[in-house]
């Protein structure tokens, strides 16, 4: 849509103000909510080009476009900005062929996203933090993947961390040999 709405523009700009428009961006945006229109034009621009004021560019445009192009139905000029209303029967046309327009509607190129979630310290017990964390984990995927995202999800047994580290160091100078099973004691109450 913003691309008929920008060549129409562009016809207007060459036919109103006899300019070359080959390399002239044409900022097109929402409309915002509280202002009557579907499409807002920023015309602030092409006042060099039409010597006229902002909003007297834009009325011509918007003259000119609602001639030419049969589904806006009404526009409205507040200061520079153009605000292009489409009629229901462009909307109506619009979602039934939808599913013909693909190319304007898929999604790019899936980004690859890796998720790490739990992460665990392997030197202590489970508890239910880890249950939080590990629906955390699986929610955001499940939001990133229904997106269009490719997730990879991982869990990162990392036992190189300071804490292990730590214990490793304390265990070799203090620990005389000692193992959970010769000592009778779980793993992490051991250290």
């Amino acid at each position: 849509m913003e691309k008929n709405i920008e060549k129409y523009i562009k016809q207007g700009l060459e036919a109103l103000y006899s300019i070359d428009t080959t390399n002239i961006d044409i900022p097109i945006e929402k409309t915002k909510e509280e202002i009557k229109g579907d499409f807002t034009v920023v015309v602030f621009a092409f006042s060099k080009f039409s010597k006229k004021s902002p909003a007297d560019t834009a009325k011509d445009l918007g003259t000119f476009i609602r001639q030419k192009y049969e589904d806006v139905s009404s526009y409205n000029v507040i200061n520079g900005f153009l605000n292009l209303r489409m009629t229901n029967e462009y909307w109506i046309n619009r979602l039934n062929n939808l599913n013909t327009q693909t190319s304007e509607y898929e999604l790019v190129e899936k980004e690859t996203i890796m998720v790490e979630f739990s992460s665990p310290n392997t030197n202590k017990p489970l508890h239910l933090g880890h249950i939080r964390n590990n629906l955390l984990g699986d929610s955001i995927s499940k939001i990133l993947q229904a997106s269009g995202k490719n997730v990879i999800k991982t869990n990162l047994i990392n036992d190189r961390g300071i804490h292990i580290c730590k214990s490793i160091l304390a265990w070799i100078k203090w620990g005389n040999d000692e193992t959970p099973e010769t000592n009778n004691k779980k793993g992490d109450k051991l250290v």
